[in-house]
């Protein structure tokens, strides 16, 4: 059948109208108002030991006091304060997935719900979080789970950009934003033809240049900093990586996406002799290289256990290992779903996964809270139950890494959240159907 063109605009603007119907209606929750207390739960600090029958209290969107419950009875209270009785639940810091494109993509099949890929082969001076997508449909299925801070990064290029890290809630991007310039990407060439190419010297000879792109556009950007008179906008992005640029001017890190081994020790010898800050994202081939991260303090953002093995003669389990393998050699890591864009809920999943494979209990969650907050430079913000950070908690039936574990109510910035979103409507509409049809027992 041939479709005429006035058919198919009218398809595609009656699929982007239903889409526009899928969009998140929550609003965004309002600040907090009064101080809260959140009492006899087990406290999760990560950072520290964990209470078993603890308090957790927050006002103005900033904790205050963490301890065990039996400082309720030596403490007075504002007559506004609400206290909330958590016997029998958990309390664990918001999530945190590092690497994702949340905000950024909707729907791939939609070429204008899709930003996160800017025109160009270098451009740093784009930041991420500008192109959020505050009313996202995806954002609250991954909040819903608990993930409550995420890294938003762009892709493509040989500098795609810089990533920026947001809250799961607000009316606009800039209510969203934690950290605007969480610090430069890098996508690494890959260092070996693939073993198929036909021309191995045209691969080397591309590999070359981009590398020497690299290279000149550091020169640059140090020659920038000390001698320029005018504003470059992609070279005061490179700047902020650089070192020795004073008090006034912290050196942010620098994400480097590489997988091969000889990508990933070709990066951190290049980021270490530049005296740059790297943190490799991705790192499949990390427990080859244990030595070189370890020595060199290069942290790294693995890209998920959800995946198969890299190669064909590795171990069935080598993605669920690779976790404890960085742990036990001292090498600093944290987990991203970074490679399933829409499946950022299931990072505890992913984390879980790796505990049954040998990785400590602790160190796993430690990876989806503080390490990953170190990693992304907001370990002064969040990752861990301590005072003077920002209340962003969830509250549990259970332990977190356990996949029936319910996440029951959160807050963020002491605001507490809406978790429902789009799946939990429909599961909400399909089950009604089937009380109505007798299939299954009604709640009551």
């Amino acid at each position: 059948m041939i479709l005429n063109k006035p058919f198919l605009a009218a398809v595609v603007l009656g699929f982007i109208s239903s889409t526009t119907h899928a969009q998140d209606l929550a609003p965004a929750a309002p600040q907090q108002s009064h101080p809260i207390f959140l009492v006899g739960a087990t406290v999760h600090t990560v950072s520290g030991d964990t209470i078993e029958n603890g308090v957790v209290s927050f006002s103005d969107g900033i904790i205050g006091i963490v301890a065990d419950a039996e400082i309720m009875t030596r403490i007075s209270l504002a007559e506004d304060t609400e206290i909330i009785d958590l016997t029998g639940k958990h309390i664990y810091p918001g999530l945190i997935d590092s690497v994702t494109r949340l905000g950024l993509e909707e729907i791939s099949a939609v070429r204008a719900m899709n930003d996160y890929n800017e025109v160009g082969d270098i451009t740093p001076e784009v930041r991420a979080y500008v192109s959020v997508n505050p009313d996202s449909t995806v954002i609250p299925t991954a909040q819903t789970n608990g993930i409550l801070t995420v890294g938003v990064f762009p892709t493509g290029g040989l500098i795609p950009g810089r990533a920026s890290v947001i809250r799961s809630n607000g009316w606009t991007t800039e209510d969203m934003a934690i950290s605007r310039d969480a610090g430069v990407i890098i996508n690494w060439p890959n260092m070996r033809a693939p073993a198929n190419a036909k021309d191995k010297s045209k691969f080397n000879e591309s590999r070359d240049k981009r590398l020497a792109k690299l290279n000149t556009l550091i020169d640059q950007a140090t020659a920038y900093a000390q001698y320029h008179n005018k504003t470059d906008l992609k070279l005061e992005a490179i700047r902020t990586i650089l070192p020795d640029q004073g008090e006034n001017m912290p050196q942010n890190q620098v994400f480097i996406n590489a997988n091969d081994y000889d990508q990933i020790t070709a990066a951190v010898n290049w980021a270490t002799a530049r005296k740059l800050r790297p943190v490799i994202i991705g790192a499949r081939d990390s427990d080859l290289c244990t030595d070189l991260l370890a020595s060199t303090n290069t942290p790294v953002i693995l890209g998920g256990t959800f995946n198969f093995p890299k190669r064909a003669d590795s171990s069935y389990d080598q993605p669920y290992t690779l976790p404890a393998k960085l742990e036990s050699a001292g090498v600093r890591w944290s987990l991203t779903m970074s490679s399933r864009h829409a499946h950022e809920r299931n990072l505890p999943d992913a984390a879980a996964i790796a505990v049954a494979h040998g990785l400590d209990h602790d160190a796993a969650l430690r990876a989806i809270t503080l390490t990953a907050a170190e990693n992304l430079g907001i370990e002064d913000q969040l990752g861990s139950i301590d005072p003077g950070k920002l209340a962003t908690l969830l509250i549990t039936d259970g332990d977190i890494l356990d996949i029936l574990t319910i996440v029951e109510s959160a807050y963020i910035d002491g605001r507490s959240i809406n978790l429902s979103n789009k799946q939990t409507d429909l599961r909400d509409k399909y089950q009604e159907k089937y009380r109505q049809l007798d299939m299954i027992e009604s709640d009551d």
